[in-house]
């Protein structure tokens, strides 16, 4: 309720401190447009039950931290980073994501794993380590991008760059693969042309 004699003030029903009305958040469903309980009473009732609702399905809590202005600590790495480390999201209380863009894009790259190889990272380790951590078609470089097969989609192991682009630019044809070996060996094959657009290959 207002205090007489005092338009600008409200009493908190749960504290009941007589308080500025610029403590009390707005409800147009209330005669007089404000919440009734003062926007520090509605945070710590707010928090409780958040630690109530975690500890019910045993999640950890995540505790308030304390920063300085234009920083944010991340859900996922628990560092404080200035607000230019995150990606904007509008529908978000303070306008930023909830990861950093470091862990965002870390998610991401885990996620992309997930959904067109069937991997995580832990089996693509794994898999890197069976091929002594190098590419398994140079036998050099480290192995890095993840080669499948397009047609079943089965994950045939891991490509430095160049050997998984050079696969890409063969379009996966074993016989254009041998012919280009066999032409770098000196041993060029000579087609010859029966018909437009047809050439005949010697046995």
């Amino acid at each position: 309720m207002k205090v007489a004699g005092e338009p600008n003030v409200k009493q908190c029903r749960k504290c009941k401190r007589d308080l500025p009305i610029a403590a009390f958040a707005r409800d147009k469903n209330r005669r007089d447009g404000l919440q009734v309980h003062c926007r520090e009473c509605v945070a710590e009732y707010s928090a409780a039950h958040y630690r109530r609702r975690r500890e019910a399905v045993g999640k950890a809590v995540r505790e308030k931290v304390d920063v300085l202005a234009g920083h944010k600590p991340c859900r996922t790495c628990g560092e404080v980073k200035p607000h230019s480390e995150w990606h904007r999201n509008a529908t978000a209380s303070d306008g930023l994501s909830t990861r950093c863009k470091t862990c965002r894009a870390e998610r991401g790259r885990q996620d992309r794993l997930k959904r067109h190889y069937g991997l995580t990272e832990a089996d693509r380790d794994e898999l890197i380590a069976s091929q002594g951590g190098v590419c398994c078609i140079c036998l050099s470089a480290p192995a890095a991008h993840v080669d499948h097969c397009h047609k079943t989609g089965r994950v045939r192991g891991v490509l430095c760059f160049s050997c998984n682009a050079a696969l890409g630019q063969f379009k996966d044809r074993p016989d254009a693969i041998r012919r280009a070996a066999a032409y770098v060996e000196g041993n060029a094959w000579k087609p010859t042309l029966v018909a437009p657009g047809v050439y005949q290959l010697p046995s």
